[in-house]
């Protein structure tokens, strides 16, 4: 009898631990290889701890340690000295911020839009600033910058963070009101593209849902229940770049966002530690999200998979530096992706051990328990005079969701 447990690290979120929670309940023992595992969670509390104080979890799903360094500080401890899983990895997390996977990406080919880096606007809150911007700091004409790029272009912090200090730029008063208002945070100016869709997608383990993501909607109106908005090359260059991009950071639980010109797929962000998986924001696609965390965190900890700091990036840059096409590349970066998350192992593990999965979802969604989840998450998210008007919203998405996704 083997038991495995998952830890949860949260912040405010309630709606997906819950349904996490409820769904790996309905998993049930397994038995695999002859021995019987079982598979439970719990929420994970923050306290002092010893450097070499044991860890009961065997993975780790962390929502917190992105900003909250306490908690990123007992991960990397948890898996240098105890061996953890963990989803994701703060790690690369912490050193390859989107401005690294910019990098990277650019150094595989992807076609990432040209993209400038800036010093800051406002001096940063150290005491050698002022003598060294004195003697290193060049004089640049921001301007002559922007129209390099061309209008409209977009400005936005090089390290992320959730839509913060993102402002489109139109012209060149915009520019100096959105330079100016950067402050201390070291902003990118990018490039954009004249674009057919925007594409948002979430990606787990080495399950891919690629989303049509429109990021001017409120935020219950944003993921578009479109199926095939893509063209075929498009919907699969998507899935790949995810895919790919996960696999070189060893990111496992991330979203990826890019721009979609018929055939083209230019990235532009696909550095999320804290995906979106809200219910109220993914609604349809929600149950999807929660079936492949369930699934991916209990293959990982049953078949005992072990997780690796080294990236082995070389072998991503022999293919980068191959007479190879652009779609040859790819093809090869993602036999690299395949490898990293045993996509086909895990395939068949999944239909061998949890072919019931999907049908305990379809139960668990059209039940009372989480339709009272779902009027909780309203009750919380929305004012009093609003919440019949987006329950019987979300009611609708995942009704339309169980209906399209009967049981076979």
């Amino acid at each position: 009898m083997s038991d495995h447990l998952i830890g949860l690290l949260l912040g405010a979120e309630e709606d997906w631990p819950r349904a996490f929670e409820s769904i790996l309940r309905r998993v049930g023992p397994l038995s695999v290889a002859g021995d019987r595992h079982t598979v439970s969670s719990e929420r994970l509390t923050i306290e002092p701890f010893d450097l070499t104080d044991p860890v009961r979890t065997d993975l780790v799903i962390d929502r917190l340690a992105y900003w909250y360094y306490h908690p990123r500080e007992w991960l990397k401890k948890a898996a240098l000295v105890n061996g953890t899983y963990l989803l994701n990895s703060p790690f690369t997390f912490q050193s390859m911020e989107k401005h690294s996977a910019y990098c990277a990406m650019l150094r595989l080919g992807l076609k990432v839009p040209d993209t400038i880096l800036v010093p800051y606007k406002n001096p940063v809150d150290n005491v050698r600033w002022a003598y060294t911007s004195e003697k290193y700091n060049r004089p640049f004409d921001l301007d002559a910058i922007a129209d390099r790029l061309g209008y409209p272009l977009y400005m936005k912090p090089f390290d992320g963070g959730g839509w913060r200090g993102v402002s489109r730029v139109n012209d060149r008063a915009d520019l100096h009101r959105a330079y100016d208002e950067s402050g201390e945070m070291l902003m990118h100016l990018q490039a954009t593209v004249d674009y057919d869709h925007f594409a948002r997608a979430l990606s787990i383990g080495p399950e891919t849902m690629v989303m049509d993501f429109r990021p001017d909607q409120p935020m219950h109106q944003r993921y578009a229940v479109t199926h095939d908005f893509l063209s075929p090359s498009a919907g699969h260059q998507a899935a790949q770049i995810s895919r790919i991009v996960n696999a070189f950071f060893h990111w496992e639980f991330n979203s990826a966002e890019m721009l979609v010109t018929g055939d083209d797929v230019y990235p532009i962000d696909y550095a999320n530690a804290c995906p979106d998986v809200a219910v109220t924001s993914l609604h349809y696609y929600f149950p999807w999200a929660i079936t492949a965390l369930v699934r991916w965190s209990v293959y990982c900890v049953v078949t005992g998979r072990r997780s690796n700091v080294d990236l082995e990036t070389a072998r991503y840059f022999e293919i980068a530096d191959s007479d190879r096409t652009y779609d040859e590349k790819l093809d090869a970066y993602a036999a690299l992706a395949d490898a990293h998350f045993e996509t086909d192992r895990y395939r068949e593990w999944c239909d061998q051990h949890l072919p019931h999965l999907p049908e305990q979802v379809h139960d668990w969604v059209t039940s009372d328990e989480f339709d009272r989840l779902l009027r909780d998450t309203v009750a919380a998210t929305y004012p009093a005079h609003e919440q019949e008007q987006f329950l019987a919203h979300f009611r609708g998405l995942l009704g339309l969701w169980a209906e399209e996704n009967q049981p076979a």
